[in-house]
């Protein structure tokens, strides 16, 4: 039975984790046969119903966030902060309400409002809709506020009870989705609400990724030659993506004995690597907010003191091809096209978006070893070059590994940067397992049922 489908996020179009994934489930619902239709508080440069209210990053919502989930101190009491989250939590719900009749929506997918530490107005008045339509709703859950890594503070009865009974709301016609085997057991633990688990998954059957006539200049933009070695560093920059991991990586990469190593191999695609060449990491994601400005502070400090050849990227990258203000925006799929290796040394993911771009893109892979990949990825049986998982904290207030890991994992990357036999085999075995495991088929397999009430 077709249905007319509304997903509903606070931002979509975006290079995100959440953004990638309702691109794909859109893809695979339409492929279905079913009507999708989008709507968020942030649509980038798709179609779909706006409610600027949804965004997260208003000032009046980043407020609500700060003062429902770390701390209490910007209204007088908490009568008027509760007046403030009802009053666009009320504004949201009249926007959902209106976007359900206009479009005709039938069956709702909720994303991350009912899971993670943000926008509580948004949470409440999406639980209000479904409560009063009854509308079916799959609730998508990607990453739940007691997994933030900086901790929660509940600050008043109003925020424990917006909580209590809005993450996730407990309604018979919702069912909940998760992406990971230890987000599924807690969410069970901790509120007595069943879940199924529906891993990021990635298109792996369309065609590669290519030089072409608008991406040929991308090194050249950013002033690289034929001759330097990139490190891709995609995801978001924010700390729990342990950023400064892949500094010590590079750093590592560029030792002088290692740098002769590749001298005297050459690099795996025929290239020359010499004396002149440069191995820098790239760091293509976007920063959202006054944490992450915080700890770029740190990544460039860092930077400076290591001298680690890193740039940030993010104002030449977008979630789709355009030219903005004269400038030209690449993809972020433009950045594994001319990548060389890509770095992914997160310490906490809900799944790991990046993990299977570098997968599609048939290229190698840096990682640390987070509880998810452990979990549920690992025992899949990748080829990755591995930082362990064993990790501290440093008194300038990064992340480290011991410093084996970092040599270890440089000399492992210095033979796949330059024996050709070896990153073949690698990156195809690879490539294969995600097909097998976490293609837009097996999406197809878990949301069927799911969608057609069987399940």
């Amino acid at each position: 039975m077709v249905k007319t489908i509304g997903i509903v996020h606070y931002k979509v179009g975006g290079t995100d984790g959440v953004s990638l994934e309702i691109d794909k489930w859109k893809t695979v619902l339409e492929d279905m046969g079913h009507k999708v239709h989008l709507c968020a508080g942030d649509l980038g440069q798709l179609e779909g119903t706006l409610i600027e209210e949804l965004y997260h990053h208003l000032p009046e919502v980043e407020r609500l966030n700060t003062n429902t989930y770390i701390k209490f101190g910007d209204y007088d009491d908490e009568v008027e902060y509760r007046a403030e989250l009802e009053g666009l939590a009320e504004k949201v719900e009249d926007g959902l309400l209106n976007f359900v009749r206009q479009k005709g929506i039938d069956y709702l997918i909720i994303e991350n409002l009912w899971s993670n530490a943000t926008n509580p107005p948004a949470a409440l008045a999406a639980s209000r809709l479904v409560r009063s339509t009854g509308i079916p709703t799959l609730a998508h859950h990607h990453d739940f506020y007691w997994e933030r890594v900086d901790g929660i503070a509940l600050t008043n009865r109003t925020a424990l009870e917006l909580v209590e009974k809005n993450k996730p709301p407990r309604i018979s016609c919702i069912q909940n989705v998760v992406i990971n085997s230890l987000a599924q057991d807690e969410l069970l633990e901790r509120k007595g609400i069943a879940s199924s688990v529906i891993p990021n998954v990635f298109d792996f059957e369309s065609a590669p990724w290519r030089p072409d006539e608008y991406n040929r200049d991308f090194r050249q933009q950013l002033g690289f030659t034929e001759a330097d070695v990139l490190i891709l560093q995609a995801t978001r920059i924010m700390p729990r993506k342990g950023i400064e991991l892949a500094f010590d990586f590079v750093n590592a990469l560029n030792q002088p004995e290692r740098r002769a190593r590749l001298e005297r191999r050459g690099l795996y695609d025929g290239r020359s690597f010499t004396k002149d060449s440069r191995i820098a990491l790239i760091l293509a994601g976007y920063k959202e907010d006054e944490i992450t400005g915080e700890y770029i502070k740190k990544l460039k400090r860092k930077r400076d003191e290591t001298a680690a050849d890193a740039i940030f990227i993010e104002d030449v990258i977008g979630g789709s091809r355009r030219t903005e203000n004269g400038k030209k925006i690449f993809s972020l799929w433009d950045t594994y096209v001319y990548a060389d290796f890509v770095t992914y040394p997160s310490y906490w993911e809900g799944w790991g978006n990046q993990l299977l771009e570098a997968l599609r893109a048939k290229l190698p892979l840096m990682l640390f070893e987070y509880p998810v990949y452990k979990a549920d990825i690992e025992d899949k049986g990748l080829s990755v070059v591995s930082l362990g998982s064993e990790l501290t904290d440093g008194d300038d207030g990064l992340v480290h590994v011991p410093a084996r890991k970092i040599e270890e994992a440089a000399d492992q990357a210095i033979d796949l940067l330059a024996d050709s036999s070896l990153r073949e085999e690698v990156v195809e075995s690879n490539f294969e397992i995600g097909r097998r495991h976490y293609s837009l088929d097996a999406l197809c397999k878990h949301l069927q049922p799911i969608i057609d009430g069987r399940q």
